[in-house]
């Protein structure tokens, strides 16, 4: 979702006046994956991460002093609570990891069930957004239509499950009082306590980088914070939409951000590199412009800026795929997956409607 903002933004104009908060929780439940947990949750802040559970510790660990705070003034015995509930959802997800092997008529390798909930709040114009995914092996699930509480099955596997939650009324009624007024009312309440945190500024640091005079000429911005920060390319003044490719905004290791944006300019003659400027716009702060001096890019000779930095990118990168990446789909061959079909609509009941598979139950969201 952010990465298509961040397109837009380059296309169409920028504004980093209006800030878009979110609480996330991202649920995975994995089988045959020796080396991670069944279980994982995490939850998070505007993408800074507060809680965590994993079925190896059973146990809720909080990423944040200003959460202890805010969770024993919400409820005296918070962790106790929602630990016991974690156990019970748990227990959930390995009944549906269980259900969907069999939806999908498979029996051993390495599957994967994930859940992203939360809601997002914009502090400028107050309109709140909410939702709900369900994944599996890489592929959409099932999700909730808050605007007519009723369930998207995009594959024929998840069809039994979307009759059987539409018809729960109660069910998806609370479903939209949750995301719609709970978890926005939770967001602000974490935002005042984490306010110090959540709410700072941290002026960027802004390098350009060029492995090889043959390659493009990277503008790295780290060190920031916010993550909504624009960087782009100018020539005499006007923002370049080509000759550019725009990266993702990662983490680093102490909680700021970074990003790079890379300029093509083989067909440049340097002494026109002058024209070209890298600009930095940052919530708070004046805008930081970088012109393009072949003097000031750092390169692959004597202290190796540019190895370091492309190391230091994908360490990053690999430690945020283990603590957040839980929900992110995992994308498998499709050679490893058996797509035979299996009748969802007689599979789950009789002709007295009796079952005769375990279904796919929905976990406790919102609940302490």
């Amino acid at each position: 979702m952010k990465a298509l903002i961040g397109l837009l933004l380059l296309v169409f104009g920028h504004d980093v006046s209006s800030v878009i908060h979110s609480l996330q929780t991202f649920e995975t439940a994995s089988s045959g994956l020796s080396t991670f947990p069944e279980y994982v949750t995490v939850q998070m802040v505007d993408e800074v991460q507060v809680e965590y559970y994993d079925s190896n510790t059973q146990r809720i660990i909080t990423k944040q002093d200003w959460v202890d705070q805010a969770n024993e003034d919400k409820v005296p015995d918070y962790l106790e609570r929602v630990t016991e509930r974690r156990k019970g959802d748990q227990q959930v997800a390995k009944a549906n990891m269980g259900t969907l092997k069999k939806r999908f008529n498979q029996t051993g390798g390495a599957h994967i069930v994930q859940t992203m909930y939360g809601c997002e709040w914009d502090d400028e114009d107050g309109t709140t957004e909410g939702y709900e995914q369900h994944g599996y092996d890489g592929e959409d699930f099932l999700s909730l239509d808050l605007t007519t509480l009723t369930w998207v099955a995009p594959v024929h596997q998840a069809f039994t499950t979307k009759l059987r939650f539409d018809h729960d009324r109660a069910y998806n009624q609370y479903k939209k009082n949750y995301y719609t007024k709970e978890c926005v009312d939770d967001l602000k309440k974490l935002l005042a306590y984490g306010k110090s945190t959540l709410q700072r500024t941290e002026r960027p640091q802004v390098s350009l980088l060029q492995r090889s005079p043959s390659s493009p000429v990277v503008c790295h911005a780290t060190g920031f914070y916010p993550d909504r920060v624009v960087v782009f390319w100018r020539r005499d003044g006007q923002e370049l939409h080509e000759q550019v490719d725009p990266g993702e905004v990662l983490p680093n290791h102490d909680g700021t951000f970074q990003v790079s944006v890379e300029l093509y300019l083989t067909a440049v003659p340097q002494e026109d590199w002058g024209r070209y400027e890298c600009v930095v716009q940052l919530k708070g702060i004046e805008d930081i412009s970088t012109p393009l001096d072949p003097a000031h890019i750092r390169t692959n000779g004597g202290d190796n800026h540019i190895l370091a930095f492309i190391l230091t990118g994908v360490a990053v990168v690999a430690a945020f795929a283990v603590v957040v990446g839980v929900f992110l789909y995992q994308k498998r061959n499709d050679s490893e997956k058996c797509h035979k079909p299996v009748d969802s609509d007689t599979s789950s009941e009789n002709s007295e409607g009796q079952k005769l598979a375990p279904e796919y139950q929905p976990l406790s969201t919102g609940q302490s």
